[in-house]
């Protein structure tokens, strides 16, 4: 399909998961604003890449941004320090230590991440004139 102005042209967008999951991670960690773009001009098949918005200026046709729990299907609680604290003084057969605790919280978060990949949506509405929706591959 040829490249167009038009957003409605899009009938799937494809994301990286790690790009997800960075978006993602930044909404439920500090309410921040990262969304997938999808830039144009568009086609059948496009990215959306990981972007935090600012003081962007656009020509038109204007990027699309997908929040990413538009994206995900009841996403997995994200692992907080504490919790991984708790469970680590828990166990009976580690001893606690700030090396350790910090070793258990990265791989907290890394299983978070690859659960992530595992919400994805089928397909998403892209917030265009006509709510037009597009399937949703991840990569």
């Amino acid at each position: 399909m040829a490249e167009s102005d038009d957003p409605t042209a899009i009938r799937s967008i494809a994301v990286r998961g790690d790009d997800l999951a960075a978006a993602l991670e930044a909404e439920m960690r500090s309410g921040g604003d990262a969304v997938l773009r999808i830039t144009p001009p568009f086609s059948g098949r496009m990215r959306a890449r990981l972007h935090v918005p600012g003081d962007d200026a656009y020509d038109a046709p204007a990027p699309i941004h997908v929040g990413p729990r538009e994206l995900v299907d009841e996403p997995p609680a994200y692992p907080e320090p504490a919790e991984t604290e708790d469970a680590l003084r828990a166990d009976p057969d580690a001893e606690y230590t700030r090396e350790r605790h910090r070793e258990r919280h990265q791989d907290a978060v890394a299983a978070w991440r690859e659960a992530v990949r595992e919400c994805v949506v089928d397909e998403v509405t892209l917030a265009t004139d006509d709510e037009h929706r597009v399937a949703v591959t991840l990569l």
